[in-house]
Protein backbone atom coordinates (compact mmCIF):
# COMPACT_ATOMS: atom_id res chain seq x y z
CA UNK A 1 0.00 0.00 0.00
CA UNK A 2 2.85 2.39 0.81
CA UNK A 3 4.42 1.69 -2.57
CA UNK A 4 1.19 2.68 -4.36
CA UNK A 5 1.08 5.95 -2.38
CA UNK A 6 4.67 6.77 -3.30
CA UNK A 7 4.24 5.87 -6.97
CA UNK A 8 1.17 8.09 -7.24
CA UNK A 9 3.02 11.07 -5.76
CA UNK A 10 6.21 10.65 -7.77
CA UNK A 11 4.59 10.23 -11.21
CA UNK A 12 4.76 13.15 -13.63
CA UNK A 13 1.97 15.70 -13.73
CA UNK A 14 1.51 15.15 -17.46
CA UNK A 15 1.08 11.40 -17.06
CA UNK A 16 -1.50 11.74 -14.31
CA UNK A 17 -3.35 14.49 -16.23
CA UNK A 18 -3.58 12.30 -19.35
CA UNK A 19 -4.93 9.43 -17.28
CA UNK A 20 -7.64 11.77 -16.08
CA UNK A 21 -8.42 12.74 -19.68
CA UNK A 22 -8.59 9.06 -20.65
CA UNK A 23 -10.95 8.16 -17.80
CA UNK A 24 -12.99 11.33 -18.33
CA UNK A 25 -13.74 10.74 -22.03
CA UNK A 26 -16.64 8.29 -21.46
CA UNK A 27 -18.02 10.71 -18.86
CA UNK A 28 -17.78 13.59 -21.35
CA UNK A 29 -19.66 11.63 -24.01
CA UNK A 30 -22.40 10.75 -21.55
CA UNK A 31 -22.58 14.35 -20.37
CA UNK A 32 -22.95 15.57 -23.95
CA UNK A 33 -26.00 13.38 -24.56
CA UNK A 34 -27.70 14.16 -21.25
CA UNK A 35 -26.98 17.90 -21.32
CA UNK A 36 -28.47 18.15 -24.83
CA UNK A 37 -31.90 17.42 -23.36
CA UNK A 38 -31.09 19.78 -20.49
CA UNK A 39 -30.55 22.46 -23.12
CA UNK A 40 -34.16 22.02 -24.18
CA UNK A 41 -35.21 22.88 -20.62
CA UNK A 42 -32.89 25.90 -20.69
CA UNK A 43 -34.45 27.05 -23.96
CA UNK A 44 -37.95 26.67 -22.49
CA UNK A 45 -36.81 28.88 -19.60
CA UNK A 46 -35.82 31.60 -22.06
CA UNK A 47 -32.04 31.16 -22.05
CA UNK A 48 -29.99 31.68 -25.21
CA UNK A 49 -27.15 29.30 -26.25
CA UNK A 50 -24.43 31.37 -24.54
CA UNK A 51 -26.40 31.56 -21.30
CA UNK A 52 -27.05 27.82 -21.43
CA UNK A 53 -23.36 27.18 -22.05
CA UNK A 54 -22.29 29.31 -19.09
CA UNK A 55 -24.96 27.83 -16.81
CA UNK A 56 -23.61 24.34 -17.46
CA UNK A 57 -19.98 25.41 -17.36
CA UNK A 58 -20.33 26.85 -13.85
CA UNK A 59 -22.96 24.44 -12.49
CA UNK A 60 -22.17 20.97 -13.75
CA UNK A 61 -25.19 19.25 -12.22
CA UNK A 62 -28.26 17.95 -14.04
CA UNK A 63 -30.73 18.04 -11.12
CA UNK A 64 -29.44 21.39 -9.86
CA UNK A 65 -29.59 22.99 -13.28
CA UNK A 66 -33.01 21.61 -14.09
CA UNK A 67 -34.33 22.92 -10.79
CA UNK A 68 -32.73 26.27 -11.54
CA UNK A 69 -34.22 26.42 -15.03
CA UNK A 70 -37.63 25.55 -13.58
CA UNK A 71 -37.65 28.50 -11.20
CA UNK A 72 -36.16 30.80 -13.86
CA UNK A 73 -39.06 29.89 -16.14
CA UNK A 74 -41.48 30.88 -13.38
CA UNK A 75 -39.78 34.30 -12.95
CA UNK A 76 -38.70 33.43 -9.41
CA UNK A 77 -36.49 35.85 -7.45
CA UNK A 78 -32.73 35.32 -7.30
CA UNK A 79 -32.86 34.14 -3.69
CA UNK A 80 -35.19 31.29 -4.60
CA UNK A 81 -32.93 30.25 -7.47
CA UNK A 82 -29.94 30.22 -5.11
CA UNK A 83 -31.76 28.19 -2.46
CA UNK A 84 -33.13 25.53 -4.78
CA UNK A 85 -29.77 25.11 -6.50
CA UNK A 86 -28.06 24.79 -3.11
CA UNK A 87 -30.55 22.19 -1.90
CA UNK A 88 -30.45 20.17 -5.13
CA UNK A 89 -26.64 20.12 -5.09
CA UNK A 90 -26.18 19.57 -1.35
CA UNK A 91 -24.94 16.00 -1.84
CA UNK A 92 -21.78 17.31 -3.47
CA UNK A 93 -20.77 18.78 -0.12
CA UNK A 94 -20.66 15.26 1.30
CA UNK A 95 -18.66 14.03 -1.69
CA UNK A 96 -16.22 16.89 -1.22
CA UNK A 97 -15.76 15.95 2.44
CA UNK A 98 -14.93 12.39 1.39
CA UNK A 99 -12.45 13.56 -1.25
CA UNK A 100 -10.77 15.93 1.19
CA UNK A 101 -9.61 12.90 3.16
CA UNK A 102 -7.59 11.71 0.16
CA UNK A 103 -5.51 14.88 -0.16
CA UNK A 104 -1.97 14.91 1.12
CA UNK A 105 -1.66 17.22 4.18
CA UNK A 106 0.51 19.70 2.25
CA UNK A 107 -1.88 20.12 -0.68
CA UNK A 108 -2.49 23.82 -1.35
CA UNK A 109 -5.87 25.43 -0.81
CA UNK A 110 -6.05 26.30 -4.52
CA UNK A 111 -5.84 22.66 -5.56
CA UNK A 112 -8.60 21.86 -3.08
CA UNK A 113 -10.80 24.65 -4.44
CA UNK A 114 -10.31 23.73 -8.10
CA UNK A 115 -10.95 20.03 -7.47
CA UNK A 116 -14.05 20.94 -5.45
CA UNK A 117 -15.31 23.12 -8.30
CA UNK A 118 -16.29 20.08 -10.36
CA UNK A 119 -17.20 17.32 -7.94
CA UNK A 120 -19.89 15.39 -9.83
CA UNK A 121 -21.22 11.89 -9.23
CA UNK A 122 -19.15 10.43 -12.05
CA UNK A 123 -15.89 12.29 -11.39
CA UNK A 124 -16.25 11.54 -7.69
CA UNK A 125 -16.69 7.87 -8.56
CA UNK A 126 -13.52 7.53 -10.62
CA UNK A 127 -11.53 9.61 -8.13
CA UNK A 128 -12.59 7.83 -4.95
CA UNK A 129 -11.96 4.44 -6.59
CA UNK A 130 -8.38 5.40 -7.42
CA UNK A 131 -5.86 3.95 -4.99
CA UNK A 132 -3.42 6.14 -3.17
CA UNK A 133 -3.62 9.85 -2.31
CA UNK A 134 -5.56 12.20 -4.53
CA UNK A 135 -3.45 13.81 -7.22
CA UNK A 136 -5.30 16.99 -8.30
CA UNK A 137 -4.04 16.72 -11.86
CA UNK A 138 -5.99 13.51 -12.35
CA UNK A 139 -9.18 15.45 -11.61
CA UNK A 140 -8.05 18.31 -13.84
CA UNK A 141 -7.66 15.87 -16.72
CA UNK A 142 -11.16 14.46 -16.23
CA UNK A 143 -12.60 17.95 -15.85
CA UNK A 144 -10.84 19.16 -19.00
CA UNK A 145 -13.07 16.94 -21.14
CA UNK A 146 -16.15 16.51 -18.93
CA UNK A 147 -16.91 20.21 -18.42
CA UNK A 148 -16.81 21.17 -22.12
CA UNK A 149 -18.88 18.11 -23.01
CA UNK A 150 -21.59 19.16 -20.57
CA UNK A 151 -21.54 22.86 -21.49
CA UNK A 152 -21.41 22.36 -25.28
CA UNK A 153 -24.20 19.78 -25.13
CA UNK A 154 -26.40 22.26 -23.26
CA UNK A 155 -25.70 25.04 -25.77
CA UNK A 156 -26.50 22.75 -28.71
CA UNK A 157 -29.71 21.69 -26.96
CA UNK A 158 -30.77 25.34 -26.74
CA UNK A 159 -29.97 25.84 -30.43
CA UNK A 160 -31.90 22.69 -31.38
CA UNK A 161 -34.87 23.86 -29.32
CA UNK A 162 -34.89 27.12 -31.29
CA UNK A 163 -34.91 25.52 -34.74
CA UNK A 164 -36.78 22.23 -34.31
CA UNK A 165 -40.55 21.97 -34.65
CA UNK A 166 -42.53 22.36 -31.38
CA UNK A 167 -43.62 18.69 -31.44
CA UNK A 168 -39.98 17.52 -31.56
CA UNK A 169 -38.98 19.95 -28.81
CA UNK A 170 -41.79 18.60 -26.64
CA UNK A 171 -40.61 15.03 -27.26
CA UNK A 172 -37.02 15.92 -26.35
CA UNK A 173 -38.24 17.59 -23.17
CA UNK A 174 -39.69 14.25 -22.07
CA UNK A 175 -36.25 12.65 -22.50
CA UNK A 176 -34.99 14.61 -19.50
CA UNK A 177 -37.63 13.00 -17.30
CA UNK A 178 -36.46 9.65 -18.62
CA UNK A 179 -32.96 10.50 -17.41
CA UNK A 180 -34.26 11.21 -13.91
CA UNK A 181 -36.17 7.93 -13.90
CA UNK A 182 -32.94 6.18 -14.86
CA UNK A 183 -31.27 7.84 -11.88
CA UNK A 184 -33.89 6.96 -9.25
CA UNK A 185 -35.20 3.54 -10.35
CA UNK A 186 -32.04 1.40 -9.80
CA UNK A 187 -31.44 2.54 -6.18
CA UNK A 188 -35.19 2.39 -5.49
CA UNK A 189 -35.27 -1.24 -6.63
CA UNK A 190 -32.24 -2.15 -4.54
CA UNK A 191 -33.37 -0.38 -1.36
CA UNK A 192 -36.97 -0.40 -0.17
CA UNK A 193 -36.40 2.66 2.00
CA UNK A 194 -35.21 4.70 -0.99
CA UNK A 195 -38.15 3.42 -3.02
CA UNK A 196 -40.57 4.40 -0.26
CA UNK A 197 -39.11 7.88 0.00
CA UNK A 198 -39.34 8.32 -3.77
CA UNK A 199 -43.02 7.33 -3.74
CA UNK A 200 -43.60 9.61 -0.75
CA UNK A 201 -42.02 12.50 -2.65
CA UNK A 202 -44.41 11.92 -5.56
CA UNK A 203 -47.44 11.87 -3.27
CA UNK A 204 -46.37 14.86 -1.19
CA UNK A 205 -45.54 16.87 -4.31
CA UNK A 206 -49.05 16.24 -5.62
CA UNK A 207 -50.61 17.18 -2.28
CA UNK A 208 -48.50 20.33 -2.05
CA UNK A 209 -49.78 21.47 -5.42
CA UNK A 210 -53.39 20.80 -4.36
CA UNK A 211 -53.47 22.17 -0.81
CA UNK A 212 -54.46 25.87 -0.87
CA UNK A 213 -51.87 26.94 1.70
CA UNK A 214 -48.99 25.37 -0.24
CA UNK A 215 -50.36 25.79 -3.75
CA UNK A 216 -50.09 29.54 -3.27
CA UNK A 217 -46.30 29.15 -3.05
CA UNK A 218 -44.19 29.00 -6.18
CA UNK A 219 -43.16 25.61 -7.54
CA UNK A 220 -39.54 26.31 -6.61
CA UNK A 221 -40.39 27.10 -2.98
CA UNK A 222 -42.50 23.94 -2.68
CA UNK A 223 -39.64 21.89 -4.09
CA UNK A 224 -37.19 23.36 -1.56
CA UNK A 225 -39.53 22.65 1.37
CA UNK A 226 -40.31 19.09 0.29
CA UNK A 227 -36.68 18.25 -0.49
CA UNK A 228 -35.44 19.38 2.92
CA UNK A 229 -38.40 17.76 4.71
CA UNK A 230 -38.21 14.36 3.01
CA UNK A 231 -34.42 14.18 3.12
CA UNK A 232 -34.40 15.19 6.80
CA UNK A 233 -37.03 12.62 7.79
CA UNK A 234 -35.24 9.92 5.80
CA UNK A 235 -31.88 10.71 7.40
CA UNK A 236 -33.40 10.80 10.90
CA UNK A 237 -35.44 7.60 10.65
CA UNK A 238 -33.18 5.55 8.40
CA UNK A 239 -29.56 6.66 8.95
CA UNK A 240 -26.86 4.94 6.93
CA UNK A 241 -24.22 3.60 9.28
CA UNK A 242 -20.74 2.69 8.11
CA UNK A 243 -20.04 -1.03 8.66
CA UNK A 244 -17.67 -1.65 11.55
CA UNK A 245 -14.08 -1.78 10.40
CA UNK A 246 -14.82 -0.54 6.86
CA UNK A 247 -11.93 1.92 6.99
CA UNK A 248 -9.60 -0.93 7.86
CA UNK A 249 -10.30 -2.88 4.67
CA UNK A 250 -6.82 -2.33 3.27
CA UNK A 251 -5.07 -3.39 6.44
CA UNK A 252 -7.40 -6.39 6.68
CA UNK A 253 -6.49 -7.38 3.13
CA UNK A 254 -2.79 -7.07 3.95
CA UNK A 255 -3.25 -9.18 7.08
CA UNK A 256 -5.15 -11.78 5.13
CA UNK A 257 -2.42 -11.91 2.51
CA UNK A 258 0.13 -12.42 5.26
CA UNK A 259 -1.88 -15.26 6.78
CA UNK A 260 -2.27 -16.87 3.35
CA UNK A 261 1.49 -16.69 2.79
CA UNK A 262 2.17 -18.28 6.18
CA UNK A 263 -0.37 -20.97 5.46
CA UNK A 264 1.31 -21.67 2.13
Amino acid sequence: MTESFESELTRSTREVFLEGVHDGMPIALGYFVVSFTLGIAARNAGLDPLQGFLASLFNNASAGEYAGFTVIASDAPYLEIILITLVANARYMLMSCALSQKFQPGTSIWHRIFVGFDVTDEIFGITIARKGPLNPYYNYGAMAVALPGWAIGTALGVIAGNILPPAVVSALSVALYGMFLWVIIPPARQNRIVGGLVLASFALSFLASALPSLAALSAGTRTIILTVLIAGVGAALFPIREPHGLHDDDSTDDTQEGEDSHAA
